[in-house]
């Protein structure tokens, strides 16, 4: 499997990293990944389903190599929904498969409900309803609002291996390669975390942009709701709701980990093939 192509873009007035994976022809999946990660978590899943489909991966604004927001109030769906937009447009998708992993899902809800329902035709929502339990966003805020510093990227692995841990299996190589894409310099030479700590605030300004019961229930394409069996953010009574509030979704348990599954491994990545082929 070949290295991605890298895409710099410019949408909706910022500048935003774009790996892509795939044949030009194949049927195009957007990935997007969770709140302080980046588009290179879906290398393992992009190298699995390459040979049918062409995988897009942003980075979202404020994270990894794209731009960082000129206002901190930016940091919300309304500014990630016109960045997805305008990337969607920018590719002249009239159709699509969304894969989205926690704060990537909720944008999915959000999108496949709205900006582009009609045009998403296949929803993966990755470990994350249209609720957040307080527990879950206490230990965000505690973790991602300030991100720690590291003398050596050896140092910052060792981090990213304890706080991702409920990923599940991860191969050497896989935590490598999460360290070497996850780190950025700071003024005093250190090594600290890729994204902008000032997205976490996100939930103290719009509180509300993951409360989405009404957004959940609007959803008519088909939709798979993957919940890791140990996760803490998507709680068993909040996943049986979702199924029961919209029949169109179909839950998945993924056994081995918790927040949120890594899509890594042949039996993550073969539903998901299955599903995004059906139809």
């Amino acid at each position: 499997m070949s290295d991605p192509r890298h895409h710099l873009l410019e949408l909706d007035g910022a500048e935003i990293h774009l790996a892509e994976w795939g044949p030009p022809e194949g049927d195009v999946i957007v990935a997007w990944h969770g709140l302080a990660r980046s588009g290179a978590d879906f290398a393992s899943m992009a190298h699995a389903l390459a040979d049918r489909f062409r995988i897009l991966a942003p980075d979202t604004l404020g994270r990894g190599a794209s731009a960082w927001a000129r206002d901190p109030g930016e940091y919300r769906f309304e500014r990630y929904e016109r960045l997805a937009t305008a990337l969607v447009d920018r590719f002249g998708l009239s159709r699509l498969r969304w894969v989205g992993t926690s704060m990537g899902g909720a944008l999915g809800i959000r999108l496949a409900a709205g900006a582009l329902a009609g045009r998403i035709t296949h929803l993966v929502v990755n470990d994350i309803g249209p609720e957040l339990p307080s527990a879950a966003i206490e230990r965000i805020l505690t973790y991602v609002g300030t991100p720690p510093a590291f003398d050596t990227l050896a140092e910052l692995e060792t981090y990213l291996r304890r706080v991702y841990a409920p990923y599940g299996f991860m191969s050497e190589a896989e935590w490598r390669a999460m360290s070497l894409t996850s780190w950025r310099r700071r003024d005093d030479g250190r090594l600290t975390l890729h994204y902008d700590p000032a997205i976490v605030r996100q939930f103290t300004e719009a509180p509300d942009d993951y409360v989405q019961w009404d957004a959940w229930r609007a959803i008519a394409c088909p939709t798979l709701l993957l919940r890791g069996e140990d996760s803490d953010l998507l709680l068993p009574a909040t996943a049986a709701a979702m199924v029961e509030a919209n029949p169109r979704a179909t839950l998945r348990v993924v056994p081995g980990c918790g927040h949120a599954p890594a899509l890594n491994v042949p039996t993550q990545t073969g539903p998901l093939r299955a599903f995004l082929t059906a139809g």
